[in-house]
């Protein structure tokens, strides 16, 4: 026998062990359920610290609202604090889900390619390169989303609608609890009230530009109307 004719000894060092892992010939669906449950569960765990801190802002949110209007004599920038303390929950929140967009983004890569090309396959794939995207986000884990955007979509979902609660509580305030007219009754110390006025008009008109000026999303969900169907590395 001619060294030719000498079969290789295999590799038992392990470094190839998931080669050919998912190949039809080796029952892909198998490893593609423990894969997806995986993703899933860490999916789940990531929502619910997002409704955990939306959860608190709300109560925190309540709270102070129940004091500032509980006596008239209590100042208005009462509310003004709360706004201040929303936006504190906001900012952790949207860097939660950030977060939580790497495990959801896998499972909606999966569910469009995978899944949804086993019920029909009439309609072939949504991404050609899923394989390839998956295999290097599992190799190098990135954010899919910017904080921008990742604080616009909290804001359409939770918080616009606490920030526009508050802004009329404050207002209100203002107009039945004060006896000052505006915008001398919105001062807080030696500031003036036109300056106090013009900083939560910033602050407001900035949340709404967030919220709510065009963009690409990148956000890929059921329920989010997307402009993608998966990620793009080549944006960062």
């Amino acid at each position: 026998m001619t060294d030719e004719d000498t079969p290789e000894p295999p590799d038992t060092s392990g470094t190839e062990i998931g080669a050919g892992l998912l190949e039809q010939n080796m029952g892909p669906s198998s490893s593609l359920a423990h894969l997806y449950r995986g993703e899933i569960h860490r999916m789940k765990f990531w929502r619910e610290r997002l409704d955990r801190t939306s959860n608190w802002a709300i109560t925190l949110m309540a709270a102070i609202l129940t004091w500032a209007f509980s006596n008239r004599s209590n100042p208005h920038y009462i509310v003004l604090l709360a706004i201040i303390t929303v936006s504190i929950f906001l900012l952790i929140e949207a860097r939660r889900y950030r977060a939580y967009d790497i495990w959801r983004s896998r499972v909606r890569m999966l569910q469009q390619n995978v899944f949804a090309l086993g019920l029909d396959d009439s309609k072939g794939v949504v991404d050609e390169e899923w394989r390839q995207k998956l295999s290097e986000d599992y190799r190098h884990p990135k954010m899919k989303v910017s904080l921008e955007e990742a604080l616009a979509h909290r804001l359409r979902r939770v918080y616009a609608p606490l920030f526009f609660v508050l802004l009329v509580a404050w207002v209100f305030q203002l107009t039945a609890y004060t006896k000052d007219t505006w915008p001398e009754g919105a001062a807080i110390g030696h500031i003036p009230g036109t300056i106090v006025t013009a900083i939560v008009v910033a602050f407001y008109a900035g949340i709404l530009v967030i919220a709510y000026r065009p963009r690409t999303w990148h956000i890929n969900g059921e329920i989010v109307p997307s402009d993608v169907t998966g990620w793009d590395y080549s944006r960062e």
